[in-house]
């Protein structure tokens, strides 16, 4: 059911988002404490510890941020401009209130990821660069390794469990087995960042971009669908596989505004 998909869409943006950024935006109860307790279980004992000894309730701006945030990365894969931008621009308002230039360049390195998921990441992520002399260790690791670039070993510690196989195997030059080490990604957004990683770094054949089209169809994300359709085409017909190229153009075009 339609409430179902939502829920399964929300959790997904969740997992990636908390995964990414160490969990440092708590959600309310409801819907969004059960999100919370499949990603980051230690939380809420340490929130459950805070209720006890009464002590302040969350800040307005981290749960605004966060609500901010999911909206503009939903927006954004479905190919939704105006709602994308609009929500960017309020979390982005909501972590400047707090003086903190480290928390607004993990925002906006989660927005290059969302588009390095979707391809359209072609160069280093201009709006992070301009706050990276105020970012730590770990944001450094992941705008590098958005980029396809190899890390050093302590360089991979820091990046999110998640994108620490692909980001190993490209270190180590050995990504001849990038498809599996997608399929073992369970989240959809933080699969298809890692399959972007692999395109950039020239590693993604064409399992690879089946994969990812799969993904992102599961998820009905139009816009990493598109880019990876578009990639399946392409090597398709550079393997003279004239017939699954045909269908992806079709799919293409079936998904044309």
């Amino acid at each position: 059911c339609a409430r179902h998909r939502d829920s399964t869409a929300m959790t997904q943006r969740t997992r990636f988002f908390q995964a990414a950024w160490a969990c440092w935006a708590p959600q309310p109860s409801g819907t969004a404490a059960r999100r919370l307790r499949t990603v980051c279980a230690p939380l809420l004992v340490c929130a459950a510890l805070a209720a006890c000894s009464s002590k302040p309730a969350i800040p307005d701006w981290q749960m605004n941020a966060h609500g901010s945030t999911e909206k503009a990365l939903q927006a954004y894969l479905t190919g939704n401009s105006r709602v994308e931008e609009q929500e960017w621009t309020r979390a982005r308002r909501e972590l400047a209130s707090t003086g903190r230039l480290d928390l607004v360049a993990r925002a906006e390195l989660l927005r290059c990821a969302a588009q390095a998921a979707s391809l359209a990441l072609t160069q280093a992520c201009p709006p992070f660069e301009a706050l990276q002399q105020d970012a730590t260790g770990p944001e450094k690791a992941y705008a590098n390794y958005l980029l396809g670039r190899p890390l050093a070993a302590d360089e991979l510690a820091l990046l999110p469990p998640a994108q620490r196989p692909v980001a190993t195997a490209l270190a180590q030059s050995s990504a001849a087995n990038a498809a599996a080490l997608l399929k073992g990604v369970e989240d959809s957004l933080s699969r298809l960042v890692a399959a972007g990683t692999l395109f950039r770094a020239g590693q993604a054949g064409r399992e690879v971009a089946a994969l990812a089209v799969d993904t992102a169809s599961a998820q009905g994300w139009r816009r990493p669908l598109m880019a990876w359709l578009t990639v399946k085409a392409n090597l398709a017909q550079a393997a003279g596989d004239a017939q699954a190229a045909a269908q992806a153009r079709r799919r293409l075009a079936l998904m044309a505004p």
